[in-house]
Formats: C-alpha cells, sequence, structure tokens
C-alpha cells in the first residue's frame, strides 16, 4: 500500500502531517480525502477572510502532490 501525506495551506500558514497514512489506491485516497476536507469545509468558509485561499493537498511519500482541493474567496468588483 502507498503512504500518503495531508498537507493544509491557509494564508502564510502551510503545515503538513507527520504521520503518513496508508491507502490501497488513488481512488480510495481520494476518497478519504474529500471526506476530510468535507468535515473541514464549515468551520473553513466561516472563516475565510477576502480575497484568500484554503487549500488541502494529498502528498506521496517523496512529498509531491497527487491531489489538491482549493476554496477560493474573491472579491470581484
Amino acid at each position: 500500500m502507498a503512504q500518503y501525506f495531508f498537507r493544509i495551506s491557509d494564508g502564510d500558514y502551510a503545515g503538513a502531517s507527520d504521520h503518513a497514512t496508508e491507502f490501497e489506491s488513488r481512488e480510495v485516497a481520494w476518497a478519504e480525502m474529500t471526506k476530510v476536507c468535507g468535515n473541514f469545509l464549515g468551520s473553513i468558509s466561516r472563516n475565510l477572510k477576502q480575497n484568500s485561499e484554503w487549500h488541502m493537498e494529498l502528498l506521496d511519500e517523496g512529498g509531491k502532490p497527487v491531489f489538491r482541493i482549493r476554496l477560493v474567496a474573491e472579491s470581484v468588483d
């Protein structure tokens, strides 16, 4: 099974998990990532500032992004 790491970025903050999570396939990894992200979205969207971006990535064992989910808040003039 492949090992993956979650990384979250919010403005100037970015942090990756120290502990790997094993998934048996990319599809299972994607399903878990969307589940985890869905659990966070309510609190993230309530605290999101204008013209900012939040994103979650799933990194492979080498630290390379495999998947990314982004939430972007933009002011449209």
